[in-house]
């Protein structure tokens, strides 16, 4: 006999009604794969029927002030009976069904929704893949839908994030309970591939921006927890672009001689390529970027209740570069300077990541207190080679701004000429093997009004670095080397250091959450728990507590609640942290930590005059108390660190989410962060000069690197009313600008200048070629062979705005620095098509 997990969410809605009926609506998925389930009939005992559509939606009246029956069917499903309590005239309330295939020989378990975390924001996947993005990698789509997530300093050439004042270091990622760790060499944007996670396999995530539970792991920003799906039926897809492909299969095959002996597979592809994007930089040359990424999930069912589960991917990355010249201007209306540069040499890097995984999960069947066990093993390894030789020969000149001048443009002064000539030969080996324990048990009431999960594990982890640093940049102005010595030859920087490092880390971790409902009235979930780590290479052993409050409010008009969060957060370093700007390695670093403390609140709000369905608005307000800091300064994407213990900050904002169908049947997200993060290096008295002041005054904090004061990102879906086959995607981002300082002069003056504010639209328009439910209108059509089919032209930066990725920095004799910008890319055209099977 089949299970049917029904979700009941009792969320009373009072509204003014003339006719005396109420409504119940909600949703309609497959339990196992979470995939909306389309034509299923719900029908009650008032003989009132209606199908689910094409999202699984599902909205049906009853007579108010009577007891009801509703009943749901499916084929492949087992059918189920609900009896529904009279409700109130115009009152609605929201239940949604969960259906599990006949194929499963398990009993109908009925229960209540449980309040969910505010600040947790779930989404399918479905509604992202129309995104316009250049860099083909599923976290370029987290500042738009995620609190508190901005793009980093790579802007559109980067899937790097920030949240809420951390760097991209600070963020954790799992798939399917596995950690994803990441290449540590990558200093541009440009040499960037593709990144784990693989948009074509995930069925779901979840993303939280901080203040999250002692189950995750130990990093002080954020987590983003995907799914990938558990296919039941053959699919498959295929996608071009002018900035590469991507192909997957996914399908189920009984492989046993019972019916739950099913072996699921997901198996994807990818290709990038952004050379046509490299194109549109300043500096000309032969771009040569290659990426690719292999990887599969493969599931079987042992028995009904043991699961065992592979995970595997290859991931290689190729940038070679042979610039040419660059030529660049800047200034004001009145003094403009342009450098211009020729360059010789070349640029050649290689990136080898690879990961394997194995899961064995144990579910057994219990009428009460479900419990389960897992137990994860898994190993990444990398390989990164960075190699470079280049030689530019740069001519720094004021040009001529009086545009009543017949020479307007031309040079008028020559501020600076000479040679930089860099070069490296760095290599770094890493491996992660880690063994992972968990398990998790509900203690459940009779009444299910009230119950206890708790969860606990365990985990160890080795980690093995290797890394060959051998790296020096050569300054020449004016026929003199920099800095300047009669006697000999000086470089400018030199690094050069050989470093084998290993750590062994243990972790601990137990939580329990307890959610008591009283009917009608309140649901409240209050989740404590407590990690525990050790660190062997620095004999360091840490406790996080982190406790959890949610209350929502039932019975009201409109659906709302409420959250209160915090912890103590610990970061161990990994090798970067622990590298000095001299190239040794500090084995003595501390954990950075982070005292969290964020509310919060969830509230679904109707406008009539846009949409008959809910809006939902979320916001947070936070405060983190930041100690033991690592400072460090980013250029590009590459973040460098201090290898210390030297500075305190603090970090606050407020955020705020409204995501809902402005269009009917289309969903768009806004998000708004408003973020202040400053920072304090130890023993060191910081100054700032404001513009056009003669002295210097003293400042307690100054701000760190990620400190943007505002960001706003939105994502807006349309279609045409007389043909929703033609769609269109505008994705649009704005945000102040990030400090820097200068170069190798950046602590007692820190961080003193911004870049310009970044702001950046793309658009996309979608045509949907064919959808296999045309055959009987379109029995000729060619792309019958396809289950669906699109057509889409992107436009990548519309407006064509100069953002700034970095700075080039140039000295003269006197030893004067001038920071001329790295720009990203200018605007572009994509072509892509996508073909479901």
């Amino acid at each position: 006999m089949s299970r049917i997990y029904l979700c009941l969410s009792f969320l009373l809605i009072s509204t003014v009604s003339i006719a005396q009926k109420a409504t119940i609506f909600g949703t309609v998925t497959d339990y196992d794969t979470r995939e909306s389930i389309e034509l299923a009939t719900i029908f009650t005992s008032n003989s009132n029927v209606t199908e689910s559509d094409l999202k699984g939606l599902y909205r049906i009246e009853v007579p108010s002030e009577e007891e009801v029956i509703i009943s749901i069917s499916r084929v492949g499903y087992q059918d189920a009976t609900l009896k529904i309590q009279p409700m109130p005239s115009g009152v609605k309330r929201n239940i949604n069904f969960k259906m599990v295939s006949t194929t499963n020989n398990l009993e109908i378990v009925i229960t209540e929704s449980k309040i969910e975390d505010v600040g947790m924001v779930r989404e399918e996947v479905v509604e992202l893949k129309q995104l316009p993005t250049t860099t083909g990698n599923f976290e370029s789509v987290l500042p738009h839908i995620a609190l508190g997530a901005s793009s980093g300093q790579g802007g559109e050439l980067s899937s790097q994030y920030n949240v809420r004042g951390g760097n991209y270091d600070e963020n954790l990622v799992y798939v399917n309970d596995f950690e994803i760790f990441r290449p540590q060499l990558i200093r541009s944007g440009q040499q960037e591939g593709l990144t784990f996670p693989n948009i074509d396999l995930i069925r779901d995530l979840s993303f939280s921006s901080g203040g999250f539970e002692a189950k995750y792991g130990d990093k002080m920003s954020s987590v983003l927890d995907i799914r990938y799906k558990r296919p039941e039926e053959t699919k498959s897809s295929v996608g071009l672009s002018f900035l590469g492909g991507s192909a997957h299969l996914e399908g189920s095959k009984r492989i046993g001689a019972n019916a739950f002996n099913k072996l699921r597979y997901l198996v994807g592809a990818r290709y990038k390529t952004n050379r046509y994007l490299l194109g549109t930089l300043d500096t000309e040359g032969e771009y040569t970027p290659n990426f690719t990424d292999i990887q599969a999930y493969v599931t079987y069912d042992i028995t009904k209740d043991l699961q065992i589960g592979l995970i595997g991917n290859y991931n290689y990355s190729q940038y070679d570069f042979r610039p040419v010249s660059r030529s660049t201007a800047l200034g004001l209306i009145d003094f403009a300077l342009r450098l211009t540069t020729v360059y010789e040499g070349q640029e050649q890097d290689q990136f080898v990541n690879g990961m394997g995984g194995l899961s064995l999960t144990y579910v057994p069947e219990k009428d009460k207190n479900p419990i389960y066990w897992k137990l994860l093993a898994s190993r990444y390894s990398s390989n990164e080679i960075e190699k470079f030789d280049i030689l530019g020969f740069y001519r720094l000149a004021q040009v001529n701004t009086d545009f009543g001048s017949d020479n307007v443009g031309e040079e008028v002064a020559v501020l600076g000429v000479g040679t930089q000539h860099n070069f490296a030969r760095n290599y770094l080996f890493n491996t992660i093997s880690n063994v992972h324990l968990k398990s998790g048990i509900e203690f459940q009431n009779d009444d299910n009004d009230n119950n206890h999960f708790v969860q606990w594990g365990v985990k160890y982890q080795n980690e093995t670095i290797d890394d060959e640093l051998n790296e020096w940049e050569r300054i020449d102005s004016a026929g003199y080397s920099l800095p300047y010595d009669p006697n000999q030859l000086i470089l400018n920087s030199v690094l050069k250091s050989t470093n084998l490092i290993e750590n062994n880390k243990l972790e601990v971790y137990a939580q329990d959450s307890y959610t008591y409902t009283k009917p009608e009235s309140m649901e409240l979930r209050v989740t404590g728990g407590i990690r525990g780590s050790y660190r062997g290479l620095s004999k360091e052993f840490l406790v996080s507590p982190r406790a959890e409050i949610l209350f929502k409010p039932l019975g009201r008009k409109r659906e709302i609640a409420f959250k209160l969060g915090g912890g103590l957060y610990y970061q161990p370093p990994f090798y970067r942290e622990m590298r000095r700007l001299d190239g040794t390695v500090n084995t003595d670093l501390k954990s950075q930590k982070s005292i969290h403390i964020v509310g919060g609140l969830s509230y679904d709000f109707y406008w009539e005059t846009i949409s008959k369905k809910p809006f939902k608005l979320i916001t947070e307000i936070y405060f983190k108390k930041l100690e033991n800091l690592v400072s460090y300064e980013v250029d590009n994407v590459r973040i460098r660190y201090s290898g210390e213990n030297d500075a305190t900050g603090t970090a606050m904002g407020l955020d705020i989410r409204i995501n809902g169908e402005f269009v009917p049947g289309a969903e768009s997200w806004m998000n708004l962060s408003l973020l202040s993060v400053r920072e304090s290096l130890n023993d060191v008295k910081h100054l700032r000069r404001e513009i056009g002041a003669m002295e210097s005054e003293e400042a307690d904090k100054v701000p760190r690197p990620t400190d943007r004061l505002m960001n706003l990102s939105m994502f807006f879906q349309d279609y045409l009313p007389s043909n929703k086959n033609f769609k269109m995607h505008v994705n649009f981002s704005v945000g102040t600008g990030l400090p820097f300082g200068l170069k190798d002069n950046n602590e007692v003056y820190r961080n003193t200048y911004r870049f310009k504010a970044y702001h950046r639209v793309d658009l996309g328009f979608a045509y949907q070629l064919w959808d296999s439910t045309w055959k009987n209108k379109k029995p000729r059509h060619p792309m019958r062979f396809t289950e669906k089919a699109w057509l889409s032209l992107e436009v990548f930066n519309l407006m064509d705005v100069l953002n700034q990725a970095s700075n080039t920095w140039v000295k003269t004799i006197t030893n004067q620095q001038f920071a001329i910008p790295n720009y990203l890319s200018s605007r572009r055209i994509n072509l892509r098509v996508k073909f479901d099977f």
